[in-house]
């Protein structure tokens, strides 16, 4: 109980949101794509920040999802539940098929060939009209219901997307006080090493992309029907470097770092709406601030500080009595006091 704290006070704040501020903008709309943008950032989180893989191509995982449901259900019928399941098969296929060799990189290397993948899937996006809609996209997508309960509401969706985070979070908690989760961090801080303590860091980094993509497959699903509309514009490059922007901001390998960054990044700009032509130079400006005086992100920078603090304010030990010197006997030694 005491390590999942944080959980349940998660769980207080996103019950009361919607309860304190019935029927807000800020809250219902915002707030959803918020709960969105947080469910694909712990996901990210967990392949940039505890396995510590570069990804520049995760919104492809995104668009597979959201298109899988798209495709599915406007074209061919399917029930959106099934849609949704194969939108989670093809993103979890796609990305195993590509791990081994991908994984195999690393560095700017890695970074560059997942953003290749990224790339390619967005073009496949575009190119290929008579199946995803080209540009234009494709609309009209059913909602979900559940047990005859349409979700057809931003209050509902945001219900669901609530939902869908906490069952996110609490699995990627367990997940990283596990033996797997300790061996994703081993692997972070030294691949050789762990793989010469018997760690298969081949199968534990493939296992973790595939984790990561099922988790955005997931997002993208709903945010098709959540839309009810999907173009190759919301999978694009950009969408992959806000998505590593929202982990790096929070604060890697930090679960609630990636929440904090995802929420960050999706009421700022909508904060800073009313400065007009500076909107952007100013959310620029405040991103550039963060990380110069936080490089850990805000939750690693404030743990830094908090730390630093409770260290300067702990009262310093008395010194300790140093070894007596060498061919003398402490006083307080009966035997040593006789013998001399």
């Amino acid at each position: 109980m005491k390590r999942l704290r944080g959980w349940w006070l998660l769980v207080a704040l996103l019950i009361a949101l919607p309860l304190l501020f019935p029927g807000n903008y800020y809250v219902t709309v915002v707030g959803a794509s918020a709960l969105l943008h947080a469910i694909l950032a712990v996901g990210l989180n967990l392949l940039m920040g505890y396995a510590g893989q570069i990804s520049l191509g995760h919104a492809a995982f995104f668009g597979l999802g959201a298109y899988s449901s798209a495709i599915l259900t406007t074209r061919y019928g399917v029930n959106p539940w099934l849609a949704l399941g194969a939108g989670l098969v093809l993103a979890g296929g796609v990305a195993y098929l590509i791990a081994r060799p991908v994984l195999r990189l690393k560095g700017h290397y890695l970074a560059m060939a997942t953003l290749g993948f990224g790339i390619i899937v967005h073009i496949l996006l575009v190119q290929t009209g008579g199946l995803t809609g080209g540009p234009d996209g494709i609309g009209g997508i059913p909602t979900l219901s559940l047990f005859g309960w349409a979700i057809d509401s931003d209050a509902r969706w945001y219900g669901v997307l609530a939902a869908t985070l906490l069952i996110l979070v609490l699995g990627a908690l367990n997940l990283m006080d596990s033996r797997s989760g300790r061996a994703l961090g081993a692997i972070h801080g030294a691949e050789v090493a762990a793989g010469m303590m018997g760690i298969d860091t081949a199968a534990a980094k493939t296992a973790v992309f595939v984790l990561a993509a099922l988790t955005a497959g997931l997002a993208g699903s709903l945010f098709a029907h959540q839309q009810a509309f999907v173009s190759p514009d919301s999978f694009n490059f950009f969408v992959s470097i806000e998505l590593v922007t929202m982990v790096v901001l929070g604060g890697i390998a930090s679960t609630w770092g990636a929440i904090l960054g995802a929420v960050i990044l999706t009421f700022l700009p909508e904060l800073l709406v009313v400065f007009e032509d500076y909107e952007v130079l100013i959310f620029g400006a405040i991103l550039m601030l963060i990380m110069i005086f936080l490089p850990q992100g805000i939750v690693g920078g404030l743990a830094d500080l908090w730390a630093r603090r409770q260290g300067a304010a702990a009262p310093t030990d008395p010194p300790k009595a140093g070894p007596a010197p060498r061919g003398l006997a402490p006083a307080s030694d009966p035997v040593s006091q006789d013998a001399a």
